[in-house]
């Protein structure tokens, strides 16, 4: 099988792919996996790193308010395809897979116009411009949360796979983990914070705010706070305020290859509201306090979080409602969870329904039907 993936700029559209390469390399070994995306994306890093080729084309986003450089978005819009046919000709995919973003807009439409079968992956519930615009182009789009083929195209032929994953979520139990990382038996409630990987000024502050206000008064309470390599400072600037470097309990670091072990040892999270973190504490049923980041396109973080806090699955606090009235609102949202282990209990199994068990499953046999449906033979390995 030759596949070619489509999208970029962001890990969040990078790791899927990531995660459907492998799914597809652990069916049929011998497939041929190569990806689009632009020259100044993550994607040059990470996709040369996990060993597969990468091709360019010339492509920008669209601002959402008045710029000249939307002139030149869109103009890139109308010619991009046209380079994208000719990596679809060198590469001659089987089948093109998108996971969203202004980065898989060209590859896409181009592989759609020349009749090669196409699939889309939207992580969010929300979804992006690049998928809206797509939609009735490719023959199917695969979601995360069942709620957004309500905000498709009626005529799109929408598929809930859920999110797949690249060996995000650790194997190890609550005691395992807490073993591996040398938490003692006087430590009953264990808290895991970050921001992404490259931190967050808000969520850095209302973590140290929470840890010097609420957890530093309950000693079995132990914190494990990621601050980001490019808000790192930030976070040790508010440990230092609140005093929090000089006990042990208080753990500050800059990044950690380990997230999935402090995961699996934490009793709450609290975190943004990124499809694959979401899709990490459901698989791993963490009850957490949610806060969206409002600097994402369309507001999709807030989009994410209120499919959670629906459903009673996690509790969301946006960015300017973390202190009202001197009150600081992931204080004691953090005391509620800390008191009621039936809330943590409750939070845990609800949570979890938005983990689909069989998500690499239902995604391999997606491709094969659209593949089959194409009259597509594919030599058993490749």
């Amino acid at each position: 099988m030759r596949v070619l993936f489509s999208g970029g700029g962001t890990g969040g559209h990078i790791s899927p792919a990531l995660a459907m390469a492998d799914i597809i390399k652990s069916n049929l070994p011998g497939s041929e996996i190569a990806f689009v995306g632009t020259e100044y994306g993550i994607e040059n890093s990470l996709i040369p790193q996990a060993g597969y080729k990468l091709y360019h084309v010339n492509v920008q986003g669209i601002r959402r308010s008045f710029s000249l450089s939307n002139a030149k978005a869109l103009y890139l819009a109308m010619t991009s395809p046209i380079k994208a046919r000719k990596i679809i000709k060198d590469f001659e995919p089987d089948i093109v897979i998108g996971t969203g973003g202004y980065a898989c807009w060209p590859a896409l439409k181009a592989a759609a116009d020349m009749g090669i079968p196409t699939m889309l992956h939207e992580s969010n519930a929300l979804p992006g411009m690049a998928v809206r615009r797509l939609q009735n182009n490719v023959d199917i789009i695969m979601t995360n949360f069942e709620s957004t083929k309500e905000l498709l195209s009626p005529e799109a032929k929408v598929v809930n796979v859920g999110n797949p994953l690249r060996s995000a979520c650790s194997t190890l139990t609550r005691e395992q983990a807490r073993k591996k990382l040398g938490i003692g038996d006087d430590v009953k409630f264990v808290v895991l914070s970050f921001g992404g990987s490259m931190g967050a000024e808000r969520v850095n502050r209302a973590a140290a705010e929470m840890m010097g206000n609420f957890a530093s008064k309950h000693n079995d309470i132990m914190c494990f706070h990621i601050g980001g390599k490019k808000n790192f400072e930030s976070a040790r600037s508010y440990f230092t305020a609140y005093g929090l470097e000089r006990d042990p309990r208080f753990v500050l670091m800059e990044y950690t290859g380990e997230l999935p072990t402090y995961m699996a040892a934490a009793d709450a999270v609290i975190c943004r509201a990124g499809a694959m973190t979401l899709t990490e504490i459901a698989k791993m049923g963490k009850p957490s306090i949610i806060i969206p980041s409002p600097n994402v396109v369309d507001d999709h973080q807030y989009k994410n979080a209120k499919a959670l806090a629906d459903a009673d699955a996690a509790m969301v606090i946006c960015e300017d409602e973390l202190n009202v009235d001197g009150k600081c609102m992931v204080c004691e949202a953090m005391e509620r969870l800390y008191v009621d282990s039936e809330l943590r209990r409750r939070m845990s199994e609800n949570i979890k329904k938005f983990a689909k068990p069989d998500v690499e499953k239902s995604i391999y046999e997606a491709i094969c039907g659209l593949l089959d449906s194409y009259k597509k033979i594919i030599p058993k390995g490749e």
